[in-house]
């Protein structure tokens, strides 16, 4: 009995081959995807939401709300960026002692122009350090 088992384990495995391969051969199936890994898997996921085939928002799910940033400076209608105020001038200067882009800030061009140049005429009279020391 055990002969015949064994002769019959063979068969039943050969048909089961030229299955999956006719399967794959009729059109996209469920087959074709893990097979071929990550490459035609994530296509579709990537080239959905946002122009440039980036996901949208977090893990390509969903939209990602931001809010609008406003300008500090149009807001309390501050017209000139006082080179002398130190507190007001670090909060646009990071760690390293750069000067923050605007576009993380939210200040508008105008005053992104004179705040520069705050932090830059405060830095010549030793108010503010050019770099931090790591």
């Amino acid at each position: 009995m055990s002969e015949e088992t064994q002769a019959k384990a063979p068969e039943t495995s050969a048909p089961a081959a030229p299955q999956a391969v006719s399967g794959s051969d009729s059109g996209p199936s469920s087959n074709s995807g893990p097979v071929s890994g990550s490459g035609s898997g994530s296509a579709p996921a990537r080239s959905g939401g946002r122009p440039g085939g980036r996901p949208s928002g977090p893990g390509g799910r969903g939209k990602f709300f931001r809010r609008k940033k406003v300008c500090k400076f149009c807001t309390e209608k501050i017209d000139a960026i006082p080179y002398r105020d130190v507190r007001l001038l670090q909060g646009f200067v990071a760690e390293r002692g750069k000067i923050v882009p605007r576009r993380l800030t939210g200040v508008c061009t105008t005053h992104q122009r004179r705040l520069t140049r705050a932090i830059k005429q405060a830095r010549n009279i030793a108010l503010l350090p050019f770099a931090t020391r790591h």
